[in-house]
């Protein structure tokens, strides 16, 4: 469950607030759609439109991957592949872990996707680095790579 934080008056929930409880609602609920974050901030108390919607998402790094909005940072402690997490680092570079020794096979992976928002990877043992130009491509970089963790 996700926690719904309510205020006494609805009008005077701040950006911060209704920015927190949409990262809790990514984090604990599967979202597909920017219509069912408008309805379930909403239901919070948030009044809210799917362009603020838009807005806040991007300000926050949510990005949609896998068919669902997800948070930077994405924690895959399942993966088959030996994936475990991705951090952004500043706005040029992803952080991939690794379960150790899988760190160049997933480099080659990542450069296979053939994704134009990745410069290049540099890989160690168990850390991948990942190059992008700017935040846009780094959301793209993360979006692509959270598929290979979803394999």
């Amino acid at each position: 469950m996700y926690i719904q934080y309510m205020c006494m008056h609805t009008g005077n929930m701040s950006k911060s607030q209704r920015q927190e409880t949409l990262r809790n609602i990514v984090a604990a609920k599967r979202v597909e759609r920017q219509d069912e974050l408008v309805r379930l901030l909403r239901r919070n108390g948030f009044n809210v439109t799917q362009a603020s919607i838009s807005r806040d998402l991007d300000e926050l790094g949510i990005v949609k991957a896998g068919g669902k909005y997800v948070l930077p940072g994405i924690d895959a402690k399942q993966s088959k592949l030996g994936l475990r997490r991705v951090d952004l680092a500043g706005e040029n570079l992803l952080v991939v872990r690794c379960s150790p020794g899988f760190a160049s096979a997933v480099a080659s992976m990542i450069d296979a996707l053939n994704d134009r928002s990745v410069v290049g990877t540099i890989a160690g043992d168990d850390t991948v680095f990942v190059a992008v130009n700017d935040r846009t491509a780094q959301k793209s970089a993360l979006a692509a790579i959270s598929t290979l963790m979803e394999s």
